[in-house]
């Protein structure tokens, strides 16, 4: 078993095991995220869901109002013709057959792709290369778009796609240990109330098993879910 240095130690001397409100658990987290680098925050969620069933999987997008901290690259398939110069200056990447031939090749150079759907068809041969990594562009992620500007803007400002693993757990990254307390928290609640409203429909009693949320570097802490209900 490899040995647990001083600061992580220290760090988990810190975390009782009890449920925390959001605020405590907020400022915890803050004095554990003390590596010498920015560390990100991020939310896991366990829910009572067996996502082998269609009528218990979650995937669904949500906007964090105070954004993620972390910039993504942005590229836009979208046909050539339909291509103005506000679209390049919004997204990072931009192109038709030939952003085709790029990712053809493996050159993957952005985050995110979004797509109109006229061009959809042409990406189906692409799958294998953008299905593993999560880059395939659907409907259900906000990413297949008839309106490119909108949806370049709402990435642009912190929207992001979650969807609950095999085992029905969320992770999601919420922000950085340097944002203010308050913006972690509405970030926090803009999960909670996103993950509570796309419940899915065949989930019968209760829904969330726990909310832990941690640093990059840092410990667990648990939170009390009865607490994150507006």
């Amino acid at each position: 078993m490899r040995k647990l240095n001083k600061r992580t130690k220290e760090n988990r001397q810190k975390i009782e095991k009890r449920l925390y409100n959001q605020d405590d658990a907020i400022r915890i987290l803050k004095e554990t995220a003390n590596a010498k680098f920015v560390e990100s925050v991020e939310a896991h969620i366990s829910l009572s869901i067996d996502p082998k069933y269609s009528d218990q999987q979650l995937r669904s997008t949500l906007i964090l109002p105070k954004g993620t901290g972390k910039t993504k690259r942005i590229a836009v398939l979208m046909p050539l013709e339909s291509i103005t110069p506000e679209y390049k200056e919004l997204a990072d990447i931009i192109g038709a057959d030939d952003l085709i031939e790029v990712i053809t090749k493996g050159d993957i150079n952005f985050d995110i792709l979004i797509a109109t759907p006229d061009m959809m068809p042409k990406l189906a041969k692409l799958g294998r290369i953008l299905g593993p990594k999560g880059l395939m562009p659907s409907p259900k992620a906000g990413t297949v778009t008839t309106d490119v500007k909108l949806t370049l803007e709402e990435f642009k400002k912190g929207k992001l796609e979650y969807r609950a693993d095999k085992t029905g757990i969320v992770h999601l990254l919420i922000g950085k240990s340097d944002f203010a307390d308050s913006d972690l928290l509405e970030n926090l609640i803009a999960v909670y109330t996103s993950i509570e409203s796309n419940k899915p429909p065949g989930v019968k009693g209760r829904y969330f098993k726990t909310f832990h949320i941690c640093s990059t570097m840092g410990p667990s802490i648990e939170i009390d879910i009865s607490a994150l209900k507006l």
